[in-house]
């Protein structure tokens, strides 16, 4: 079974920063990608990141240059790093694991089967 759990939301002002954790457990961690979503009130769920089972990233057009996506396989945890963070970016953040080790085409980068719970992040502006 697996599960994952997402922590280090809370309220930041804009320009400041927030670093995502999450945790997974009963999982296949290391071959599979990662991927972060977040979801604003009165927008559609927007995939914000992925990161391969071997470490490469990539990046919703929004959030490039802003957010850092890494992992610690180790520790079976990926991380959301957010820098300068605008009232845009306020929403609630999940993180997911992806069905394959290395998507390469949109597509298979939005497909993910197992999702935490999400943890709130605040920008006030």
């Amino acid at each position: 079974q697996v599960q994952l759990v997402e922590s280090g939301g809370g309220l930041v002002q804009a320009g400041g920063s927030l670093r995502l954790s999450c945790a997974a457990s009963g999982s296949i961690f290391r071959c599979k990608a990662m991927g972060w979503y977040r979801q604003a009130p009165g927008k559609q769920r927007e995939l914000v990141a992925t990161i391969t089972s071997g470490g490469s990233t990539n990046y919703a057009d929004s959030v490039k240059g802003r957010f850092t996506i890494s992992r610690d396989n180790a520790k079976n945890t990926v991380y959301l790093q957010m820098d300068s963070l605008k009232s845009e970016d306020t929403a609630v953040y999940y993180c997911a694991r992806n069905r394959y080790s290395t998507p390469l085409t949109l597509e298979r980068r939005d497909e993910h089967d197992y999702w935490g719970q999400g943890t709130q992040v605040t920008v006030s502006s």
